[in-house]
């Protein structure tokens, strides 16, 4: 068995994408997963399963889109990608509410740069599979624009650390 968190994209984020976290446990525990958790309504489940990450983002996101009746982006990762992810963090010193980790699944650019528009105070930095942001005045006001940021979600280190966390405790 693996350690694994899902990160879902747009649930329960600004009215939109419904999805109570008993739900989002139930579909996980119909597809086989074990010791599932959630953490806070935002789309983030850990749990074990035996599949590889391929199997679990498949069978995750067959069972969201039949709930939402539209694809609903599904991010995966072990504990140990989280965990390093947490270790990788190039924003130490800074608020954990304002440092994101930009999840993404797909090639990220080689200049984190690339596309990107209305940058401010916000610093950039890639990651192996994700972008790290650090907004230095907070995100409420931020003008930031990301072009490949619709291929992924994104989560606080707060959050992202939590998350490790949760998951080590599986194993």
């Amino acid at each position: 068995m693996t350690a694994y968190v899902a990160l879902l994209r747009a649930v329960n984020v600004g009215g939109t994408g419904k999805l109570p976290m008993t739900e989002l446990v139930r579909m996980c525990e119909n597809a086989g997963f074990r010791d599932v958790r959630t953490y806070i309504a935002s789309g983030n489940a850990v749990f074990s399963s035996t599949l590889d990450e391929a199997g679990v983002r498949g069978s995750l996101a067959k069972s969201l889109h039949a709930y939402a009746g539209k694809p609903v982006g599904v991010m995966v990762r072990t504990a140990a990608e989280m965990a390093e992810v947490v270790a990788r963090n190039p924003f130490k010193d800074a608020a954990g509410n304002r440092v994101v980790a930009l999840f993404i699944d797909a090639a990220l650019p080689k200049d984190p740069l690339h596309g990107v528009t209305g940058i401010g105070e916000e610093q950039l930095t890639l990651g192996q599979r994700e972008l790290f942001i650090h907004y230095g005045d907070g995100m409420a006001g931020s003008r930031l624009r990301i072009p490949f940021a619709a291929n992924g979600t994104g989560r606080n280190i707060n959050t992202v650390t939590r998350l490790a966390a949760m998951a080590a405790e599986l194993g």
